[in-house]
């Protein structure tokens, strides 16, 4: 790859506060008995003014990105509004549900971000090769096209483990979790589960590689030629409304498909600051950001659930968002 290849940005977004995306989850919800599972969690769709701080860490730190997408459910953030007499402008483009869901708007609207994900390869005029942010991730300094893509190679980030049914405590923990039984609409949507299981449709038996929050290289074509193989499996992760545990997740999955075939590696050197400020011990919290401040190796962030935080968290957590990205370029 050279240094003229185009890499795009793909955010996924939505504010659960706007009363029209409120009402389509309620008119959902209603259909399928007005409960609300844990999938449904009001911090699954609020905006707590992330994805100012996301764009603003890819304008600031990563300039080389061609295009940034914002993909939303017929909604718009205000940065759009913000930026649209600065020289920014250009590199935002929204991209509705519908147009990465053609052909399969019978299964929207959608409140699932798998869902979501399993689509964004079909953006119309996506790059070959682009990073996919959720709207709570953020860059935290200058970071170069090599740290994604490197020799035709994706640059991935995690640690390769032995899949739950070769180690015995995890087996007994998935016996109980079945012995206690439950509505598996309703059911946890467990993270290690659904990369074991997106892990299997790679070819990955026994060992997968434990993906990070982190931004993720992904190339178009990979997931294109895929799922023209398995179109049932395209069909299946689009068809739930909300979260479910028989979901594969398509990002986990694509990491996969390119190891299989030779085309990534396995580079840690760059590293993830993983917060959660609604639960995490506020001197906690104070440490990990410290030591992301006194690192270099940490060049990420993702910022979980901040409006659940008390006040004093959020106020603290902001400031230093503040002074490590800055506020959104003005006119």
């Amino acid at each position: 790859m050279n240094d003229e290849t185009p890499i795009d940005a793909v955010i996924t977004w939505v504010d659960g506060s706007d009363p029209a995306h409120a009402a389509r989850l309620a008119a959902h919800l209603a259909g399928t008995g007005g409960q609300r599972p844990s999938a449904a969690h009001p911090t699954r769709f609020n905006d707590a003014g992330e994805i100012d701080y996301c764009v603003t860490s890819i304008l600031r730190y990563a300039p080389w990105i061609r295009a940034i997408h914002i993909v939303t459910d017929r909604q718009t953030p205000a940065l759009i509004a913000r930026l649209r007499d600065t020289p920014h402008a250009g590199k935002l483009r929204l991209v509705d549900h519908r147009e990465i869901f053609a052909g399969y708007e019978r299964h929207l609207p959608t409140f699932n971000s798998r869902a979501i994900i399993t689509a964004l390869w079909r953006i119309p005029g996506l790059a070959e090769r682009f990073l996919y942010f959720n709207d709570d991730f953020v860059l935290l300094q200058p970071v170069t096209p090599q740290d994604f893509f490197r020799d035709e190679r994706m640059v991935l980030r995690g640690d390769w483990q032995l899949q739950s049914r070769y180690r015995p405590l995890r087996r007994l923990i998935a016996v109980l979790r079945r012995w206690r039984g439950g509505d598996p609409a309703t059911a946890r949507v467990r993270n290690l589960a659904a990369q074991e299981d997106s892990a299997r449709l790679a070819g990955f038996e026994r060992d997968y590689l434990r993906m990070y929050h982190n931004p993720f290289p992904l190339r178009r074509s990979t997931l294109e030629t895929f799922f023209a193989r398995h179109p049932d499996l395209l069909e299946h992760n689009l068809s739930f409304r909300l979260r479910s545990p028989q979901q594969f997740k398509t990002e986990v999955l694509a990491a996969h498909l390119e190891f299989a075939r030779g085309m990534a590696v396995l580079d840690d050197r760059l590293r993830t600051v993983q917060l959660k400020p609604s639960e995490q011990w506020f001197p906690r919290l104070k440490r990990k950001l410290a030591r992301a401040d006194a690192d270099p190796r940490f060049a990420f962030a993702c910022v979980q659930s901040l409006e659940l935080a008390p006040r004093p968290v959020q106020e603290h957590l902001v400031a230093w968002l503040d002074r490590r990205i800055g506020r959104l370029p003005g006119p």
